[in-house]
């Protein structure tokens, strides 16, 4: 299902209303989702691999703590700041300035020009230690999208939110 963007995230407690929550693609709410934002946004770091290897193994340990309480949504969203250390750091690791495109295409206002935006790619400077703080998070990012119990809280959450959306649609 979409991540919704439409909805209060400054007035919902994802905590209280799970029902809410939409899983989305790949890093889609990680900075909008609280409490969870809150928790886990402090530990997010990726500057050198000593760093990134004590974030990702932190978030790690508070995404398996989220599944032992069953907390379908905490899980996803240290695994989505798991996936953003990766990014995040692979896209330092490609471009110094972390800036991929020239300009930014989503500032531009039509599709041609936003097409064009995203041809303009600034050039490749590989920095080594952001590769190697990008390796250590795509590390825990696989162990945390194959977990079993994640995968089960998944599916449980996902047959939550369609009976939720077809009980709101009758």
């Amino acid at each position: 299902m979409q991540f919704d963007y439409s909805l209060d995230f400054k007035n919902i407690d994802f905590r209280q209303h799970p029902e809410l929550y939409r899983v989305g693609k790949g890093e889609q709410g990680v900075l909008l989702v609280e409490p969870y934002k809150s928790e886990i946004l402090p530990y997010w770091r990726f500057k050198t691999p000593d760093i990134a290897r004590e974030s990702s193994e932190k978030i790690y340990e508070m995404f398996l703590a989220y599944l032992e309480q069953d907390d379908f949504v905490g899980a996803d969203m240290a695994r989505k700041f798991i996936q953003m250390g990766y990014t995040r750091s692979r896209r330092y690791a490609n471009h110094k300035s972390g800036r991929k495109y020239k300009t930014n295409p989503q500032k531009e206002t039509s599709p041609s020009a936003q097409l064009q935006a995203r041809k303009d790619i600034l050039p490749y400077e590989v920095d080594p230690v952001k590769a190697e703080s990008a390796a250590i998070f795509k590390e825990k990012w696989i162990q945390a999208k194959t977990n079993e119990k994640y995968l089960q809280l998944l599916r449980k959450h996902q047959e939550k939110v369609i009976s939720y959306e077809e009980n709101k649609s009758t």
